[in-house]
């Protein structure tokens, strides 16, 4: 959070300016988004599931449907457990799920509603022992969409997992990743024929096939009896180096069910891949396939190909802690200065791991609790010429024409964000290639200025001699 002085003379004050992040219930939807047809039910006011549901359509091009409470002033006086058990009841009736997530609001929170009781009540009251009815506290000021959508996990796992027999199988948990991202760490996984529970897995309910008739209730995700088998895996792979212990469904498993835990960074670089696939071969014994090493091979072409140009490139990297820093590692391995990382929260952790990247090009400023206001000020004294992250960072593209390379949530100006592919070797090329790309139209754009630039200023440098006549 950046300190401002707003007009001459006057005390300085802590402000936020566009911030890089968004409330935590709508994390918590795009975590509940990923399990097999599973609904959420919003406990708050009939405005934040419609904000909510705009925000998350616009990213995925897809129908969201978001059940609200509709809290209004009486119940917000005298309670709102009569709304939240009917509008269980209309969702019940209408959409017929085989999941429902409880996700709380401020004004819920703020009234101090005591939601996990009330589902309680409701399933004993309509003799649904057996129904997995998860509520996860989300008030929108208690965190960030990326805290809420971590607390959802955490909070179905500990709702849903219940079988400890054991399977040969491997737990991958993932961040808020595209649906492109998560089909290809499934092609990679297959690839390495390994038996795995993706979670959650918004690979198709995120990015569907056209068909008809329309369906209310996607029909992938991660399936009830998979989540159930949890505890009884092999393993459990972490894709997040930044997520509090607190929060992580790895660290409940490994805690409470004895699940060995492996926390590797979402694998966006080479370093970060060839790590994620000696995990998995590690833990499975499965062995690499050819193919698998071809990619890497191209991947490294795709490097010597494009170095020359990176060499140019001074970043503001920012968005969710998560992809932050794989990207800052990617970006330094190909020659390309991460000079600013930033994030809308509070990670100590990512703190210590961007501060542990080598100096050698220079030292990478970390911005927590970040707005766009602040990343301006911090890249226009830096000399950034390159933003990588979400569609926020327009504001930085319409102020100081950096070009913006998209990628993470939420991307709303322009389409196919849900098909943006970053992850694995392929992934990772198809990204370099994005990146060197902006950085050559910005050159080719504006070279012509630049050198006039210099040639005017050295113009009117030149000393003024005079001469005497003859």
């Amino acid at each position: 959070m950046e300190i401002v002085k707003t007009q001459a003379n006057q005390p300085y004050r802590s402000v936020n300016e566009n911030p890089c992040h968004m409330c935590m219930p709508l994390g918590g939807i795009l975590a509940f988004a990923g399990i097999e047809q599973s609904m959420v039910m919003l406990h708050g006011s009939q405005g934040c599931s419609t904000y909510m549901r705009r925000h998350i359509a616009e990213h995925f091009n897809e129908p969201i449907d978001v059940a609200s409470s509709s809290l209004n002033e009486k119940g917000t006086i005298y309670g709102g457990e009569a709304n939240l058990k009917k509008g269980l009841d209309n969702l019940m009736q209408l959409y017929q799920p085989k999941l429902i997530g409880v996700l709380t609001t401020c004004l819920a929170e703020t009234i101090g509603e005591d939601v996990d009781r009330i589902t309680l009540d409701y399933k004993r009251e309509r003799g649904m022992d057996d129904f997995p009815l998860v509520s996860a506290p989300t008030p929108g000021y208690g965190g960030t969409h990326t805290e809420g959508y971590w607390q959802a996990l955490r909070k179905i796992v500990t709702g849903v997992a219940s079988k400890p027999e054991s399977r040969p199988g491997v737990n991958i948990i993932v961040p808020n990743l595209s649906p492109a991202d998560v089909r290809e760490i499934k092609r990679v996984l297959g690839l390495l024929q390994v038996d795995f529970t993706m979670f959650p897995d918004v690979s198709e309910n995120l990015d569907r096939p056209w068909a008809r008739p329309y369906q209310k209730v996607a029909q992938g995700g991660t399936r009830i009896e998979d989540l159930k088998r949890m505890p009884g895996a092999r393993a459990t792979i972490e894709m997040s180096l930044t997520v509090d212990d607190a929060l992580s469904p790895g660290q409940y498993l490994k805690d409470e069910w004895r699940v060995p835990l492996y926390r590797v960074p979402v694998p966006i670089g080479i370093e970060n891949t060839d790590r994620f696939i000696e995990v998995v071969s590690g833990i499975t014994g499965a062995s690499v396939p050819q193919s698998l090493k071809d990619e890497r091979g191209r991947l490294l072409d795709c490097m010597v190909d494009s170095h020359k140009y990176n060499s140019r490139g001074r970043a503001v990297v920012f968005g969710e802690p998560d992809l932050v820093h794989p990207i800052v590692a990617t970006c330094r391995e190909n020659g390309i200065h991460p000079v600013i990382a930033a994030t809308g929260g509070r990670s100590k952790k990512l703190t210590e791991l961007i501060d542990a990247f080598p100096s050698e090009a220079g030292q990478t400023i970390y911005l927590d609790e970040a707005d766009f206001m602040g990343m301006l000020e911090k890249g226009r004294a830096a000399g950034v010429n390159l933003a990588i992250g979400h569609s926020g960072g327009k504001f930085l593209e319409e102020k100081e024409d950096i070009p913006l390379i998209r990628v993470g949530f939420p991307i709303h100006d322009r389409t196919g964000g849900q098909r943006v592919m970053s992850v694995g070797y392929t992934g990772t090329a198809m990204f370099l290639d994005r990146v060197t790309n902006a950085l050559l139209e910005s050159l080719h754009r504006n070279y012509r200025i630049s050198m006039y630039q210099q040639y005017y200023q050295g113009y009117r440098k030149r000393p003024v001699v005079l001469r005497k006549r003859r």
